[in-house]
């Protein structure tokens, strides 16, 4: 049973976007095992629901959230009830996002495909900041989190929207993090190489760039588990003094 009086995230109020599975719900059952009060984010209500339920059954603070990243009605809806239920924001993770078999080379990649991804992944984490750390700016502070991913640093060639729309993360969060350093906001990425997710194991079956890839990282796929232990201490006040920094977890893969 999870012991809400305890942990590293103890008492602290988390919105998680895009948490109703892979990374996202990973990271939501590891906060709430460390005692933080879990808005699960996401579209899909059953298995939003789904994973609320889970971290109830085991004596954790949770609800599920409808949001749609891409909408800022929804957005502001979500930070908003957020707040009301469970008091002063302290940490936001954005997870929204992903690769596709739609993508390809800047050259052939489907249209709709780039701008997908610019909305989900890029423009997501926009509006979940924008509505977020003004709350938390009014109680005093707190912690953004990026997902990115090793690919905006160009490290997989042929899925250029993806990798646009990443890079993008990666500017954003460090063009964030110095303005509202002084408010006690702490802006930060995770960019992880391949994780074991369901999306991944898809373009594993379906891409030779991604097994290309896949077959430099020499550390194997990397557990979602493990991206939830990193976005845990840079939720915590562990990292109190860490922000615009971006935390590779490359899996053994080097350019």
């Amino acid at each position: 049973m999870i012991s809400p009086n305890s942990g590293r995230l103890r008492g602290k109020v988390a919105f998680l976007a895009g948490a109703t599975s892979g990374i996202g719900r990973y990271t939501a059952e590891k906060f709430a095992d460390e005692g933080a009060h879990v808005v699960i984010g996401g579209r899909r209500r059953h298995e939003g629901e789904a994973v609320a339920a889970s971290i109830a059954s085991r004596g954790g603070w949770s609800t599920y959230q409808p949001v749609d990243v891409t909408d800022e009605v929804s957005v502001s809806e979500a930070v908003h009830c957020t707040v009301s239920r469970f008091g002063p924001l302290d940490v936001l993770v954005s997870t929204a996002g992903g690769s596709s078999v739609a993508d390809g080379p800047v050259t052939t990649s489907s249209l709709r495909e780039f701008w997908q991804k610019l909305e989900v992944d890029l423009f997501g984490c926009f509006l979940c900041s924008r509505f977020a750390i003004p709350e938390m700016i009014r109680f005093g502070g707190g912690s953004v989190i990026n997902v990115a991913s090793l690919a905006g640093f160009g490290t997989i060639p042929g899925r250029d929207s993806y990798t646009s729309a990443k890079s993008a993360v990666l500017a954003l969060t460090r063009s964030t993090a110095r303005p509202y350093a002084p408010d006690r906001v702490r802006v930060n990425a995770i960019a992880p190489a391949a994780v074991r997710t369901d999306r991944i194991e898809t373009l594993i079956e379906t891409s030779p760039e991604v097994r290309q890839t896949l077959g430099r990282q020499t550390l194997g796929l990397i557990e979602p588990s493990e991206i939830a232990h990193a976005a845990t201490f840079l939720a915590s006040d562990e990292s109190r003094s860490l922000t615009g920094q971006i935390l590779a977890i490359n899996g053994g893969l080097f350019e």
